[in-house]
């Protein structure tokens, strides 16, 4: 059986030109990054959308450590349209070098449903991640210059709130001491590194509607507090500007291919677990104003991903999807129906039957708290059972769903065609956006709410260091801004081990972070840290590149 790897190698790519005609874009009006990628400049974005533009969001159910395949579907899903005659566009997140050196690999794709030059997209890209390490850093550099020359508007070394960031995951780096040594080597305070999905400035990025907006966002960022208790902010130090000239290439957003040669735009890249996980606004605009149809992915389960998605995201853009595709597999359930880790692709009706409560729950909760229609997706792995594949078609249907099987990893655009069409008709149209919580409740109430209508919970724990922060805010009339749940993406709770629908549990608050230029307010549950660390064995000390640059163990 041949990799991902090397499937990627052997495909024929279209010269990004002809891949940019497709969205009716002009060869002249693209930057090429080399044959094969480009940068689409922010004056390609449309003025309005074009109301018979459709947007799909595809999600997933509650994921193992494994994966099952959302980005596949996604990708696979965009190729299906196209097969079917309709002008596609497929918006996804920029691949973090964490998780490609860490446990999960690759994140353009997987199979015959891949995004290529996908080693390329895999690694440094176009630079953005890197370029946006660097704006988050200067920001520090600033920041700590003018704390150095004793001129940072009073910020108080020990209420700093902003942190360093860099991609790869390093849990050294979580809490540090910094500035040590001589006095000419900085002021010495404690300090801490996120890693760049999760820092600001990856939000900003991705929440951003054009360059003026950017440096806005950046200008609100705040730093800490004052001694007076005074928020500092970006603005204060004058570093909005030098950030983003930084950032000016990494805005627009990148056009890449499928393997069958379906236009992609990739990027930004936040973790739906630690962030708000979803690509670009203006890359999913600039999609829409040149596609029918726009496929879009938001990460992990549709109880992080999609619910940011919808409730961050949208709020901020002005956009609803048309339609939402709901991913599962048979050994996701039956991992949620209590199947060891080693038996999953052992034949298990009983493990299956017990696992659909995660699905149902997911299901329920995209049609009964947003009404957005749903078709259902079983992405096919080579263990499922015949037996196991209808009995888990039959629960959906009988949940008054849509259902597809799809085999878009073994056969590409062919293996999503019947999804695609069960998407085409379940487009809702004119659907009014519904959110969660409204604006104008407390922070606390917002969280209340997540944790009882999404999550199962039965009480909300606020950690004494957690409400601390959390009064702040609203006492800084912060209340309004939308919250973002930072947990493991493993259950629908904030603890790992509870498999398939917890319900009647506490839901444990541990901290809180404020993201005054993103716009929104990070929780922190569990036990989830914005800096992950590497595995004992991490993908990293499996890869091999030879004399001639020839990269081995990728993916």
């Amino acid at each position: 059986m041949q990799t991902d790897l090397e499937i990627a190698r052997q495909a024929t790519l279209e010269p990004i030109a002809e891949i940019a005609a497709k969205l009716g874009i002009p060869g002249d009006e693209i930057i090429p990054y080399g044959r094969d990628k480009a940068k689409l400049p922010l004056g390609l974005l449309p003025k309005e959308i074009p109301a018979a533009s459709r947007l799909i969001l595809v999600t997933a159910t509650t994921p193992t450590p494994a994966g099952e395949g959302k980005t596949t579907v996604s990708i696979g899903l965009g190729d299906g349209l196209s097969r079917i005659g309709k002008k596609t566009c497929v918006a996804l997140r920029e691949p973090s070098l964490g998780p490609v050196f860490g446990i999960k690999g690759g994140a353009a794709g997987g199979g015959y449903a891949q995004v290529v030059p996908m080693e390329d997209i895999n690694l440094h890209f176009t630079g953005d991640l890197h370029a946006i390490t660097a704006a988050n850093n200067l920001i520090c550099a600033l920041m700590d210059n003018y704390i150095y020359q004793g001129d940072a508007a009073g910020l108080d070394t020990k209420q700093i709130t902003f942190k360093r960031c860099m991609d790869v995951n390093d849990r050294q780096l979580r809490s540090i001491v910094d500035g040590l040594g001589r006095a000419v080597d900085g002021v010495t305070r404690q300090d801490g590194f996120n890693i760049t999905a999760a820092s600001e400035v990856m939000a900003i990025l991705c929440l951003a509607t054009g360059m003026g907006d950017l440096k806005e966002r950046l200008r609100a960022i705040t730093l800490g507090y004052s001694y007076d208790g005074t928020a500092v902010t970006v603005g204060d130090i004058g570093a909005e500007n030098a950030a983003a000239i930084l950032l000016k290439d990494a805005i627009m957003p990148n056009l890449v291919q499928t393997l069958e040669h379906t236009p992609v735009l990739i990027h930004g890249g936040p973790f739906a677990n630690i962030a708000h996980g979803c690509s670009s606004v203006i890359a999913t605009r600039m999609s829409m104003g040149h596609a029918e149809y726009t496929v879009t992915e938001a990460g992990f389960g549709a109880d992080l991903g999609a619910e940011k998605f919808l409730d961050i995201k949208c709020r901020d853009a002005g956009i609803w999807p048309n339609a939402v595709v709901l991913v599962t597999t048979v050994r996701s359930l039956k991992h949620h129906g209590g199947a060891a880790k080693d038996q999953l692709t052992t034949v298990d009706t009983a493990a299956l039957e017990r696992g659909f409560a995660n699905l149902d729950r997911h299901l329920s909760n995209l049609r009964g708290i947003w009404g957005v229609p749903v078709v259902v997706a079983i992405n096919r792995f080579p263990s499922d059972s015949a037996e196991e594949l209808r009995l888990l078609e039959a629960h959906v249907r009988e949940l008054g769903a849509p259902c597809e099987l799809t085999e878009c990893f073994a056969r590409g655009g062919e293996g999503t065609e019947g999804l695609a069409r069960a998407v085409t008709e379940n487009i809702a149209t004119g659907q009014p956006a519904v959110q969660v919580y409204k604006d104008d409740l407390s922070v606390m109430e917002k969280i209340s709410v997540l944790a009882r209508r999404v999550y199962g919970a039965a009480d909300v724990s606020i950690e004494p260091a957690a409400a601390k922060k959390i009064q702040r805010f609203e006492k800084d009339g912060l209340s309004q801004l939308p919250i973002c749940i930072a947990k493991t993406q493993y259950s629908f709770s904030d603890d790992a081990s509870r498999l398939g629908a917890p319900e009647g549990y506490t839901f444990t608050v541990r901290d809180a972070e404020l993201c005054s230029g993103a716009g929104f307010i990070v929780i922190l549950c569990g036990d989830i840290m914005r800096m992950p660390g590497l595995s004992r064995k991490p993908a990293a000390v499996s890869m091999y590149i030879d004399d001639n640059g020839r990269i081995d163990g990728l993916f």
